[in-house]
């Protein structure tokens, strides 16, 4: 089979009196009007290539909310895949530019009438139009060798492969976030890894001891409550600010903090995490009204996966039958090809991961040809 055409696009939307609009795009070349979208270029990650294509197409900067649907289709034999985002317009300029002649507001029954392509309507169908305000877990980029003694362990600081992909880290982050309140773990591997970023908009990074590893050794049961109530007492804080976040820490503690933040959001914490974050790579939080509107994974290969709440009435209507206690879900990804951290391309090949989660989530996957769920008992 031919390699996979790899695109990524928006749908840019604003509020209107009633409901929203939605911003298209008209080609001259096909004489279509269409979502604003773009080939990935060579060693270009995904998150990167959705904000240039915007930017190009509309002259609007976007700012990246949670991921749509995703869709596929023929090109003259060969197959494309499209990824997009939704992106609350901040602005009301937007121009034609970069191959387009014509951009137009249009209310969202005027939008999908005026639409070339079918497929166009099912992502803006996937759309949630909701103001919403990133939280991003971040584990930290490659450092050295880990030392014995915790103290030494604190002043580990990034490789020369870490500082890389702290440089890569601050583009994907500003995706979402062009501005954000940074904390960080004490430990010098955790605040180089996000002080790119925020220094990109003349930041600072917040040292937290909460997000630190703590001595498993030494913690007792009661420690390790004492240290949950902390993270969710921290995370209760962030949420009711409203504003964007950005948290560096370890791999050891991912799991507790995720599980922190979804308390205060009121979403189910997810059973396992597995597998676990690779380094550099985070998780996107988008939170809206005090709720947590889907949860997304990003790694710096370009390989993400995303986790929204799904009805009461998803396992009915997928076929799957009711199990005794609560059934694992695990997917099976074809990846059509990846990015790695220096920005070479690998050979497309086959991946699959699985992450066990309650049935009350369902996934996507970006970067993919195929995604299935099955169900199996735990």
């Amino acid at each position: 089979m031919s390699e996979a055409i790899l695109s990524a696009g928006a749908v840019v939307w604003r509020p209107a009196d009633p409901g929203i609009e939605v911003l298209l795009v008209h080609r001259p070349k096909y004489d279509d009007w269409s979502l604003p979208k773009g080939k990935r270029e060579p060693g270009e990650h995904v998150l990167l290539t959705a904000t240039r294509e915007v930017l190009e197409e509309t002259s609007v900067r976007p700012v990246l909310g949670p991921r749509l649907h995703t869709v596929e289709y023929l090109v003259r034999g060969r197959p494309k895949q499209v990824d997009y985002w939704g992106t609350r317009s901040a602005h009301d300029q937007a121009a034609a530019s970069h191959e387009i002649d014509a951009v137009r507001w249009l209310p969202l029954p005027q939008a999908l009438d005026r639409l070339s392509y079918p497929h166009d309507a099912d992502v803006i169908a996937s759309l949630q139009p909701r103001a919403t305000v990133p939280i991003i877990l971040v584990r930290h980029a490659s450092a050295g060798p880990k030392d014995e003694g915790a103290a030494e362990d604190l002043l580990r600081p990034l490789d020369a492969e870490g500082v890389l992909e702290a440089l890569l880290l601050a583009d994907l982050l500003t995706c979402f976030a062009p501005r954000a309140r940074v904390i960080s773990s004490p430990a010098l591997r955790c605040t180089e890894s996000v002080r790119p970023y925020a220094e990109g908009f003349g930041g600072s990074v917040e040292v937290r001891a909460v997000l630190t590893v703590p001595d498993r050794a030494a913690e007792s049961f009661s420690d390790r409550t004492d240290r949950a109530h902390a993270l969710r007492h921290l995370f209760r804080n962030l949420v009711a600010a409203g504003q964007p976040v950005v948290a560096c820490l370890h791999r050891e503690n991912m799991p507790l903090a995720l599980a922190a933040a979804c308390s205060v959001l009121g979403a189910p914490a997810l059973a396992d995490f597995d597998p676990p974050l690779p380094k550099g790579a985070f998780l996107v939080l988008h939170v809206a009204a005090g709720t947590l509107v889907a949860l997304e994974r990003y790694d710096l290969l370009g390989f993400a996966l995303s986790c929204i709440p799904a009805p009461s009435w998803l396992p009915a209507l997928s076929g799957v039958p009711a199990l005794s206690g609560v059934p694992a879900l695990s997917w099976i990804t074809a990846a059509s090809g990846v990015t790695s951290a220096l920005g070479a391309v690998s050979t497309p090949g086959a991946v699959s991961a699985s992450w066990a989660m309650p049935v009350s989530w369902v996934a996507s996957a970006s970067w993919i040809t195929s995604a299935f769920w099955v169900a199996s008992a735990s």
